[in-house]
């Protein structure tokens, strides 16, 4: 029953990222509110249902997005992979791991949708999009970062209050 929260929560998300978080824009880059929250819940330690999490993200941004068929899905499970990896190694400060992996799921959320776009045959140039859409979408992201985690964990501590882990 907790996992099902995941469905509103991820369908507000999208629609906050197609209506109003695309706008806003820097550059060429602009920020991923689904990959936030993906990022957020995915660290919090009293979450077993990251993974599920970004497997309905996935599944939901391929009917969504114009890129090839799950290049978001392979995207986002390794963003939460990342974050999981992390969160085991790295428990003693929340907001380093929350950066890092900020910052390095954006990398990889960027090349693997390049790589994709590449093998699609679209001709582009790896200098002018780590200029223009993924060194600004990072910044987007690290800004929202803090956030979005702040409202994820509250969503944590509620679908899995403190008394249930005792």
């Amino acid at each position: 029953m907790k996992n099902l929260i995941g469905i509103p929560v991820l369908a507000l998300a999208f629609m906050l990222q197609t209506a109003v978080i695309s706008r806003i824009s820097l550059l060429s880059g602009a920020a991923d509110l689904v990959l936030l929250i993906l990022v957020a819940w995915a660290l919090q330690e009293q979450v077993q249902s990251s993974w599920q999490w970004a497997a309905l993200a996935g599944l939901m941004a391929t009917f969504i997005s114009g890129l090839p068929p799950f290049t978001l899905l392979v995207a986002y499970l390794l963003a939460v992979g990342l974050a999981r990896y992390v969160l085991r190694q790295i428990w003693q400060t929340p907001i380093l791991a929350l950066f890092s992996v900020t910052f390095f799921s954006t990398l990889i959320l960027h090349l693997v949708t390049y790589l994709a776009l590449l093998l699609r045959g679209t001709s582009t140039t790896f200098g002018d999009i780590l200029a223009l859409i993924t060194l600004p979408s990072i910044f987007l992201n690290l800004l929202l970062a803090l956030p979005v985690h702040s409202l994820i964990r509250d969503l944590a501590l509620w679908v899995y209050p403190v008394e249930d882990m005792i």
